[in-house]
């Protein structure tokens, strides 16, 4: 489109020198029409402003009024039905975000905005514990019954798995997950077949429409066949067993942190393999997201009654609308755990550092801090396994990760265990079962997470029962 635009600009200079002066006048004012779409077309092509997250009182009709004072336009509400949280742009030329916001600032019935963000899932790790050969369970491709589906045995019974003893929670306390597990994130394939039965919709926020599928991102005509499949670096962080057309189609910036999502859910289905999981996709591809739309996916994670929200990212610049999505989703007594980073630094993140989100940082199998995993007792609630992790990736294949977005779930898929053995619980109290965990050095929070104990100190005789 915009080549045969300048095209049809280069057209129109040649006609115009070639023309008496009497014919120019006629000729200047469609050179100018064109000026005008061409101006037109690249305001259509550039990036939309950067936008303002503005909390008010007035309702969507009352703020656009305000809008229509202050040259800016409402975008989208972002809190559901509570109707009080909206993202707007600025559409005066020369309007600026961080002006927008403090114009607003000032007019009744507005309490608060902020500028909208740009933030992106956890790096990937980059040190030696993350850069060995693929895990051993990865090649493991015995098939083996989980909870009425075939799955490989490297997935159920891999290192992580027999760590913090989830088999052994499942079998002594009768539990297999019961509720919804909110996951917000890249989305997930929907049509992994260790997935399928227990996904439910859910909302691409980067598009607006119904449904979480992070297939929408890629151009594929079909799935790989996997008979050529090999173990591949995809993305510096997780090795997945593709074909060499596949691999080299992820192997950009684009793709980043395609397939970190459906690697999510499956660490949670490993954990709860009969909980319900409802992909919010905030994220793109390509590892980014806009608060914005994380905060649209936390209010609907509530909305559609989910009982656990996993966020396996991390930001380090505070936010008050995050906070009090989190309040928001706390007072609904909706379970909260999150990624404490990959930087391998005891920093302040968000959201583990906002409370009572659970952050979770990463150990390897020898229960020792990964070298790349954020620590602090400021950011840190437990630790969980997070190095080498087998578990689902788009195509119906398995990969293995590392990293704390993997090590998040672990905690997620407990806590959703703990409401099927006591659906009365509270966020703190399911928290204090959790707490109950290994020890394994200081700025760990309370330890590497054991399922079993985290169970077993909540209700000692369900353990019992035959």
């Amino acid at each position: 489109m915009k080549r045969h635009l300048w095209i049809a600009v280069l057209l129109v200079s040649i006609g115009f020198w070639s023309q008496p002066a009497s014919a120019q006048g006629l000729l200047g004012g469609l050179g100018g029409l064109v000026s005008g779409l061409t101006s037109g077309v690249t305001q259509l092509l550039a990036p939309p402003p950067q936008g303002v997250i503005v909390r008010t009182t007035l309702g969507k009709a009352g703020l656009q009024n305000q809008c229509q004072l202050n040259g800016c336009t409402v975008v989208s509400n972002l809190d559901g039905g509570l109707n009080q949280v909206f993202l707007v742009r600025p559409t005066q030329q020369g309007l600026v975000a961080d002006l927008l916001a403090n114009i607003l600032r000032l007019v009744t019935g507005i309490v608060d905005a902020e500028v909208d963000q740009t933030l992106v899932i956890p790096p990937n790790p980059s040190n030696s514990s993350a850069s060995g050969n693929a895990p051993a369970s990865l090649y493991n491709n015995t098939p083996v019954n989980y909870y009425g589906v075939m799955v490989p045995e490297g997935y159920v019974d891999q290192p992580a798995a027999q760590i913090i003893r989830i088999g052994q929670a499942q079998n002594s306390f009768h539990v297999s997950g019961a509720g919804i597990i909110a996951d917000i994130d890249t989305g997930v394939d929907p049509t992994h077949p260790a997935l399928q039965g227990v996904l439910l919709q859910g909302y691409d926020f980067t598009r607006n429409q119904p449904g979480g599928s992070e297939l929408n991102d890629i151009n594929m005509a079909a799935p790989p066949p996997c008979e050529t499949c090999e173990p591949v670096f995809v993305n510096q962080h997780t090795a997945a067993m593709l074909d060499q057309h596949t691999a080299a189609m992820l192997d950009n910036t684009q793709y980043a942190a395609f397939g970190h999502g459906t690697m999510v859910a499956g660490v949670l289905h490993l954990v709860a393999p009969k909980a319900q999981i409802l992909p919010v996709k905030s994220f793109s591809a390509d590892g980014s997201a806009n608060l914005s739309n994380i905060l649209a996916g936390i209010y609907y994670a509530v909305q559609n009654h989910a009982n656990v929200i996993n966020m396996s990212f991390d930001m380090t610049s505070s936010s008050t609308e995050l906070s009090d999505a989190i309040s928001y989703a706390s007072q609904n007594n909706v379970i909260m755990t999150a990624s404490s980073g990959n930087d391998g630094e005891m920093e302040v993140v968000y959201p583990a550092s906002i409370k009572p989100v659970m952050g979770v940082a990463s150990t390897s199998n020898e229960d020792q801090r990964s070298t790349f995993s954020n620590y602090g007792d400021q950011i840190v609630y437990v630790a969980a396994p997070g190095e080498g992790v087998v578990t689902t990736y788009p195509f119906g294949l398995y990969a293995a990760g590392w990293g704390t977005s993997f090590s998040s779930p672990f905690v997620a898929g407990t806590a959703d265990l703990i409401l099927q053995m006591q659906p009365r619980d509270t966020p703190s109290v399911a928290a204090w079962g959790i707490s109950h965990a290994k020890y394994v050095g200081a700025n760990m929070g309370y330890g590497r997470l054991d399922v079993y104990d985290s169970l077993f100190y909540l209700n000692p005789l369900a353990g019992l029962l035959p």
